[in-house]
């Protein structure tokens, strides 16, 4: 008995839809950016500086995940930390409305 096409694919089996069969490493990876910390030595992360923390938290105020900001895992802990402590001094709110 032949098996029910798949949903979204064609009627062949073959795989790849239009293009053919698929092969391995088919789509494009995005470079990694750069941490900007660790390239430009002079900039340092501070809970006092609101301007950089802001640009590190999404607009609900939680914090952005590494692969969304870019930032090596040393200076990733360090943004985290920044915040946090700007939240505690109320420079940053921990929600918005």
């Amino acid at each position: 008995m032949p098996r029910p096409p798949k949903r979204g694919g064609s009627s062949s089996g073959s795989g790849g839809g239009a293009g053919g069969p698929r092969k391995k490493g088919f789509f494009k990876r995005k470079s990694r950016k750069a941490c900007e910390f660790c390239i430009d030595k002079k900039l340092r992360v501070d809970y006092k500086n609101v301007d950089l923390m802001r640009k590190y938290i999404n607009e609900r105020g939680k914090i952005k995940p590494r692969r969304a900001t870019g930032a090596c895992a040393k200076c990733q802990r360090k943004i985290t930390t920044a915040i946090k402590r700007a939240r505690t001094m109320a420079l940053i709110p921990y929600t918005t409305d």
